[in-house]
């Protein structure tokens, strides 16, 4: 069976210039990715696949989580579907565990740590209704906490690539825009802790609405049955 980093070899090598030929993704502001260190990219949320489509575009490994069921599932099919998510940089969670969401804040200041690169969506589930919802302050927590940039995603597109009852996703236009790098320095110096947070998450987020040009619901998003 093939290990985390050749099947992440192989996603990047061949699956990736693959699907890009195939898709054809506008992508826009990639340069503004930093090419090394830490960096969290904080996007918008709209399907399943787009944990699929960020780790394609950008040239270096980005690491989100996952449904600790993709890494449960037993025999033939169990296995490979454990490697595929485990080699592409998916981190299992198990969301049904209250504990869930501060264990997820562990694993991301673990990945920073290492000068990686981890994704998350601050809206903390997928849009049904296509609208961008308020942010939630995990991002900034992390931010703040690992003293890393932050690059804004918007994607628009992916809820046609695969819809929630497609199995196989289709060849729609998707658009994948990085906005520029926003940096904590020395801005929260003396900042209320919770205030500092609520600022820079609303700051992301405004950064998420431009770039995706998405209609803002103004309210926090309730978790999907089946996100």
């Amino acid at each position: 069976m093939l290990g985390r980093m050749d099947v992440y070899s192989v996603v990047h090598t061949v699956v990736a210039p693959l699907a890009k030929a195939v898709w054809r993704p506008t992508v826009i502001g990639l340069e503004n990715v930093p090419a090394t260190g830490p960096v969290l990219l904080a996007s918008n949320h709209l399907s399943f696949a787009d944990s699929l489509v960020i780790p394609i575009i950008v040239p270096r490994k980005v690491a989100f989580l996952a449904k600790s069921d993709y890494f449960t599932g037993t025999g033939v099919r169990g296995a490979i579907s454990r490697t595929w998510f485990e080699g592409i940089g998916m981190l299992p969670v198990d969301r049904d565990d209250p504990r869930a969401a501060l264990g997820s804040l562990d694993i991301a200041l673990e990945v920073l740590g290492r000068g990686e690169a981890f994704g998350l969506y601050p809206e903390g589930t997928r849009s049904r209704d296509g609208r961008l919802y308020r942010g939630r302050t995990g991002v900034a927590h992390l931010a703040l906490t690992a003293g890393c940039p932050i690059v804004p995603v918007g994607l628009t597109g992916t809820p046609q690539l695969q819809p929630i009852d497609a199995r196989l996703p289709r060849v729609v236009p998707v658009t994948v825009a990085f906005g520029s790098p926003i940096t904590v320095g020395e801005r929260f110096d003396g900042v209320p802790l919770g205030k500092a947070r609520r600022q820079l998450t609303d700051e992301v987020m405004t950064a998420i609405q431009a770039l995706s040009g998405q209609e803002e619901a103004g309210v926090y998003n309730d978790r999907a049955p089946d996100a």
